[in-house]
This record gives structure tokens, sequence and C-alpha cells, in this order.
């Protein structure tokens, strides 16, 4: 009996693990097709949109959407272009990270009545894919210098060296996709320009299309070269996302702004000059600081990562030294932004859902122990002075005995005054000062009754 009430238990037991083992497997049955049922294996191409200068804030957009791209195996990736040009370390930079990417990179100049001016002509010549809208120009592909060209023989050989150094790139990348690389060095040395139909005709970009659906069309079944082989393109069908510059990218290419920059390294450097002149002043060394390094970081002498650790810690530093030093919160202002300015700078994404609370928690404690200290600051101020010759003036005091010329003795505090006053005063009476003058004090009666106090 015993022993068919166990074996009775262990059926049971067994039947509902197996029930729950089944059901387990169903709903991840279900999970699994409704989650393919929710995410269709449509192919992809992202679209970027590079309309401004190519400067470290545009550079720094354009490389990571090449990298989402890549993480997200998408089918290719689309810039388009319509830039003035650009500074020639963030074209390298932004030409290597499109050469070796795993992703098709396809840079189609639009809309109509855009161009590819200058380091444009060169990421057009280094994508794999070459595009432009008819009424869209490119070329001027000749470098300048901020300062221009000098009259002398040793900037006349440095300009030369230049040209070179320039047309044995823009050669490369021609002859890498198969390009008409003799416009090229033309575009270089002569500052030569192509309209769209004239530059698919000379074979100086590989399509002509009036918007992106004509441009996935044409593209369908074609065979680019990328740095691990060659790929066939397969757009038909394909979903095009974009992703527009979000407000970091726009913030970071205004501070880009090559007049922007200019006048931020102006301000950093005469900022330090008077703070070192007159030390102590506190206002002009934070500004001057914050804005030297950001007009580091424009002129791409230090990376958007070493800027931005640099503003990072210099913001830490400052909201540190408020604690010790007398800036009357200049200290403590100047650290907040500082700090926060260098954590947009480091922020992968502007809408990072982790940095945001990080970057405004750090922020918000080091206001609120801004706000406290001010507080204390005027609570101080407002107290009544315990010491010192500001804490005489209003302080009671009692005659020791009558006033004669209006001179006598007074107790104040415990101790014997001598003292002044106008009116008629005798022993006993309660006073009040009104100033002091050496170790004699000026007096006033207060009103009230006379006190037996003595001594």
């Amino acid at each position: 009996m015993v022993n068919s009430t166990v074996d009775t238990r262990r059926f049971s037991t067994r039947r509902w693990r197996c029930l729950g083992w089944l059901v387990c497997l169903l709903a991840g049955s279900l999970l699994a097709l409704a989650g393919l049922a929710q995410s269709p294996d449509t192919k992809q191409a992202r679209v970027l949109t590079l309309d401004d200068s190519i400067n470290p804030a545009t550079r720094d957009y354009v490389e990571r959407g090449i990298q989402r791209a890549e993480s997200n195996n998408v089918e290719l990736l689309v810039i388009e272009l319509d830039t003035p040009g650009g500074q020639v370390e963030s074209m390298r930079r932004l030409v290597q990270t499109i050469l070796s990417a795993k992703v098709p990179v396809v840079t189609y100049v639009t809309p109509s009545g855009a161009r590819a001016a200058s380091a444009g002509t060169y990421l057009l010549y280094a994508s794999p894919v070459a595009a432009m809208s008819p009424g869209t120009h490119l070329g001027s592909a000749t470098p300048v210098t901020l300062g221009g060209e000098g009259e002398d023989a040793n900037s006349q050989a440095m300009h030369r060296k230049m040209i070179e150094d320039a047309v044995a790139t823009i050669r490369g990348y021609a002859e890498r996709h198969g390009r008409n690389a003799d416009w090229a060095e033309q575009a270089v040395r002569e500052a030569a320009n192509l309209n769209a139909q004239d530059a698919l005709d000379r074979n100086v970009i590989d399509v002509v299309a009036s918007d992106l659906d004509d441009l996935m069309a044409q593209l369908d079944g074609r065979r680019v070269t990328l740095e691990n082989g060659t790929r066939t393109l397969s757009t038909e069908g394909i979903e095009a996302v974009r992703e527009l510059p979000d407000w970091r990218t726009l913030l970071l290419s205004f501070i880009a702004n090559p007049t922007i920059a200019y006048g931020l390294l102006l301000i950093g450097f005469y900022g330090l000059v008077f703070e070192l002149a007159s030390p102590g002043t506190i206002v002009p060394g934070v500004v001057g600081g914050i804005s030297l390094l950001l007009g580091l970081f424009a002129f791409q002498v230090l990376s958007i990562d070493l800027a931005g650790l640099g503003l990072v810690l210099l913001g830490l530093v400052m909201i540190v030294g408020e604690a010790f030093l007398p800036s009357f919160g200049a200290l403590g202002v100047g650290g907040i932004a500082a700090f926060v300015i260098g954590s947009i700078l480091l922020m992968e994404e502007a809408n990072s859902a982790v940095a945001w609370p990080l970057i405004g928690g750090t922020a918000l404690v080091a206001a609120g122990f801004l706000l406290w200290g001010g507080i204390r600051l005027m609570g101080v101020r407002r107290r009544i002075p315990l010491t010192g010759r500001e804490e005489l003036i209003g302080a009671e005091a009692v005659a020791l005995g009558d006033f004669a010329a209006g001179r006598g003795k007074v107790l104040l505090h415990g101790e014997r005054w001598r003292a002044r006053g106008e009116a008629r005063i005798h022993k006993g009476d309660k006073l009040r000062v009104t100033a002091l003058e050496g170790l004699t004090v000026t007096v006033e009666p207060t009103g009230v009754e006379r006190s037996s106090t003595s001594i």
C-alpha cells in the first residue's frame, strides 16, 4: 500500500515536470515565431546627410554612422553630400574609414545645386560608388592654407609639396576604383570643375541619379570593391533608413566653424594671459581654459576624445577647487560647464540612455553643493558679528558714573571703557554704543531706566 502511494506520487511529479517543459518549449517557439513575424528579413540602406564642411564633428558623425551600419550588417550606406570642402586632416581620416569599411559606401552629391568641392572631391574618388544628381558639380580640389600662399621661396616650396602630396593622394583613390586619375590631378593642380553628366562621361563618377530611388535602382546588381574583396549589391526592394545629424553633431560643427574656432583660441589665450597678469581674478582663467581646449579640438590639435577628457578633468578640478578658493562661485560654475561640455564630447550618441543620467546627476550634485555653499555664505554675511569693531557698534553699556563735560566711563562687555556722549548721562544709565574711535566709544542713552550695576 505504501509502495503504491509512492509510485503514484512519483508518476504525478514526472507528469507535471514534463508538462512544464512542454509549456516552456511551446512558449519559446511562439516567441521565436512572433519575433520572426515582427522582424522580417528586409534589406536596409542607411542614409547619412553631410551638408556642412568636413570638420571633426561631421567626420565623427559619418564615422559613427559607418560603424553602426557595419554592426547592423546593412546592405550599403549612402552619404548624401553637399560640402564646400573642409579640413585636410578630417578628410584624410574620413577617407581612411571609408576605404576600410566592411559595408559598401555610396557618396551621392545631392540635391540639385549641391557641390562636392575641395575635400568633397576626395571623398567622391575614395568611395566605392560615386554618384551625383543632375545640376550638381565637383572639383576645385587644390589645397589651401589659412594664411594663403606666401611670396617667399620657402612658402612656394611648401605649396608645391602640398600640391604634389594631394595629387598623389587623389590619384591613388582614382586608381583603386578605376576612375579618371588624370582629371583628378587636373582638379588639384588647376582647380578644375565638372558637372554631373560630364563627370559621368569622363569616368569621374559611376552614376547620375535623379533621386534616392533612382540611385537604388541603378545600383542593383553592381559589383563594388571593398578592402575585404568584391561584393554584388542587391538593392531591389531595399528600405532606406535616414540617420540625420543630431544636436550633438550640430553643436560640435558650430564649434568647429573656422571663425568660431579662431575666436575660441583668442579668448583662451587672452583669458590665461589676463589671469597670469592678475592672479586671483578667476573668471578669465576659467573662461580661457575652457575656450582654449575647445579651440584646440576645433583645429584638430586635440582629438575629440582627448579634448573631452581634458574638459572633464578640468571641470572636476574646478569643482573641487571651489571648496578651497574664495572664487565666489566662479570655479564651481565654470567646473560644471567644463564637465558637461567635456561629457558631450565623449558621448558616443547624443541620446545615450546611460550617459545622460550620469552626466546630469554629477552636474546636479555639483550644482547642489555650489548652491548650498552660496546659501551658507549669504547666511554668514547676514549674521551679527561676534568679535571685532563691528560687534561693538550697537552693543549695550552701563555708565559707571556721571559724565562730566560729555565724558566718562562705561562698563562694556565686562570691561571699563572711556566714553563720551552729548546727552546728560548719570551713573547706572543704560547706553548704546554708536561709534568707536581708538579706545573711546561714543554712546547714547537707550531710554531704559538706570541700572544699579557698578564697579
